[in-house]
C-alpha cells in the first residue's frame, strides 16, 4: 500500500506545498470545500486561477482531472514534462474569447518566458494540482515554468484543431518543465501572496530559471515493482484447472523453445 502524505482541510492556510501530498477539502458539500482557495487564497473554481491581473499576474494555479480523453493533460514523471490544454474546450468561441481567460493567460507567459531574464521575472510562480477523485481533495504535482529543454519557443505553446459536431475550432496545448523543487515553503508562499516573490525564500531551481533560463526539471527512474505469487496465480477455481493442465502437458520440458516445437506439433 502507497504511503501519501496528507494534509486535512484545516490546517491548510499553514502548511507548505509538498510534492505528491494531498491536500484535503471540506465535507460540507458546497464551494467553501475547495482547498485550493485556502492554500493559495485563489478563487474556488476552475482549472486557471490565478492572483493579480492580466498584466501583472502575482500567481497562477493550474489544475487537471488527468482523465478528460479528449484533452488528456499529462505529467511525465520521468522526464517532468507538464502538458496541459488551455480553456477553449467547445466550438463557438475564438481562441484566446474564453470566460476565464485562461488561454489568454497561456499565451502571455508563454510569450514573457521567451524575452529573457526581464520576461521571466514577470512570469508568475505557476503551482501545478490534480483532482484525486475523492471530494474535493487535490494532490499537488509541483511549481512549474512554461517550457522545456527539449522545444524550442514556437513548439512550448502550439494552437491545435479539434472537431465536435462538426465544428472546427482552437485550443492551445501547452507544455511546462515541473522543477526539482521537492517542497515549497509557506515562507515563499506568504511571499508571494505579499507581492514579493523575488525574495530569499524562492526555491533555487525558480531562480535559476529566472536568472539564466535553464530548466532543472524534477526528474524520476521507476522502480521495478514484482508481482508477489498470489498476485500472478489465478483466483478462481477454472483459472488453477487451466494452470494444472499446462503444467500437466509439459512435466518435463519446462524451457520455451522446446515447449513451441512440441506445440506445433500437435
Amino acid at each position: 500500500m502507497t504511503c501519501t502524505q496528507t494534509f486535512e482541510f484545516s490546517e491548510l492556510s499553514d502548511t507548505d506545498l509538498l510534492i505528491d501530498a494531498v491536500y484535503r477539502g471540506g465535507r460540507k458539500g458546497h464551494a467553501g470545500d475547495d482547498p485550493l482557495s485556502h492554500l493559495l487564497e485563489v478563487s474556488n473554481q476552475g482549472g486557471f486561477r490565478y492572483r493579480g491581473n492580466l498584466d501583472a499576474l502575482e500567481m497562477l494555479v493550474l489544475t487537471s482531472t488527468l482523465s478528460d480523453p479528449d484533452w488528456p493533460d499529462n505529467l511525465d514523471r520521468q522526464t517532468g514534462i507538464f502538458t496541459y490544454f488551455g480553456d477553449n474546450k467547445h466550438p463557438g468561441r475564438a481562441l484566446h474569447d474564453t470566460p476565464r481567460n485562461g488561454n489568454d493567460v497561456l499565451r502571455r507567459i508563454f510569450e514573457l518566458s521567451h524575452v529573457g531574464t526581464e520576461g521571466r521575472s514577470r512570469v508568475p510562480p505557476t503551482f501545478v494540482f490534480a483532482n484525486t477523485g475523492e471530494g474535493r481533495d487535490v494532490l499537488f504535482l509541483g511549481l512549474a515554468v512554461p517550457g522545456s529543454i527539449d522545444l524550442r519557443p514556437a513548439e512550448d505553446l502550439v494552437a491545435v484543431w479539434k472537431t465536435s459536431k462538426g465544428r472546427r475550432f482552437q485550443n492551445y496545448r501547452a507544455q511546462f518543465t515541473i522543477l526539482d523543487v521537492p517542497l515549497v515553503s509557506r515562507l515563499w508562499i506568504r511571499d508571494i501572496l505579499a507581492c514579493n516573490p523575488h525574495s530569499l525564500n524562492a526555491p533555487k531551481a525558480w531562480c535559476d530559471w529566472i536568472r539564466t533560463g535553464q530548466f532543472s526539471p524534477l526528474v524520476t527512474t521507476p522502480s521495478v515493482e514484482h508481482r508477489t505469487r498470489a498476485e500472478q496465480l489465478p483466483g478462481s477455481a477454472t483459472g488453477r484447472a487451466i494452470i494444472g493442465r499446462i503444467r500437466d502437458f509439459f512435466p518435463l520440458t519446462p524451457t520455451p523453445s522446446r515447449n513451441v516445437q512440441r506445440l506445433s506439433s500437435v
